[in-house]
């Protein structure tokens, strides 16, 4: 009788394991295809709320366009399909935590004409804040393409009311933001 009862407790916790990581997948899915088709609403609705707190909704949804379309240039997600790679689901204290990588090539178009001048200081400014390494300069489209590889980590919590929801760690204040929201040990623990 406890050898079923320990048998029904490990399947039901394979099964919530699995149902867990397939709405991990789902939504990482999500937040890529608003991302990519700038579904500014849906980004803000898979964002960790205290990214959207801080500075609140409406701000967040305006910086969120900003980002993607301004005076200076529009970034847009080039069409490719993504191969997310999960880790391990990590436990860490109440919040259960995913590292996803992926290969996030983006290019940016510039609304005034680059020089020589102009295309070598962008491409540094770009390779600083992508931290990618692979940006090249396209004068005939006035643009920059950079290859970069993304991270999202995903939390599942109570202030995420047990949904996963993401930082994404190509904008520098969010990836701030996770370092002074979760302690040293998360960091080490993750490997970031």
């Amino acid at each position: 009788m406890k050898t079923r009862m320990w048998i029904l407790l490990f399947l039901s916790t394979l099964n919530t394991i699995g149902q867990n990581l397939e709405k991990l997948k789902s939504n990482t899915k999500k937040i890529y295809d608003a991302n990519y088709t700038m579904d500014f609403e849906a980004v803000t609705e898979l964002t960790y709320p205290s990214i959207v707190a801080q500075i609140g909704k409406e701000q967040f949804i305006a910086q969120l366009d900003a980002n993607y379309q301004n005076d200076e240039f529009r970034m847009r997600l080039e069409i490719v399909n993504p191969t997310f790679s999960y880790s391990n689901i990590k436990k860490i204290e109440s919040h259960s935590f995913c590292v996803i990588s992926y290969k996030n090539p983006v290019r940016y178009f510039f609304e005034n004409k680059l020089d020589g001048l102009s295309a070598p200081r962008r491409v540094a400014l770009l390779k600083q804040t992508t931290l990618a390494t692979d940006v090249i300069f396209e004068p005939k489209r006035n643009s920059i393409s950079v290859k970069r590889n993304s991270k999202l980590i995903a939390v599942y919590d109570d202030n995420t009311n047990f949904q996963w929801m993401f930082f994404n760690f190509d904008d520098v204040g969010q990836r701030q933001l996770f370092y002074t929201t979760f302690n040293n040990n998360v960091k080490k623990e993750l490997g970031l």
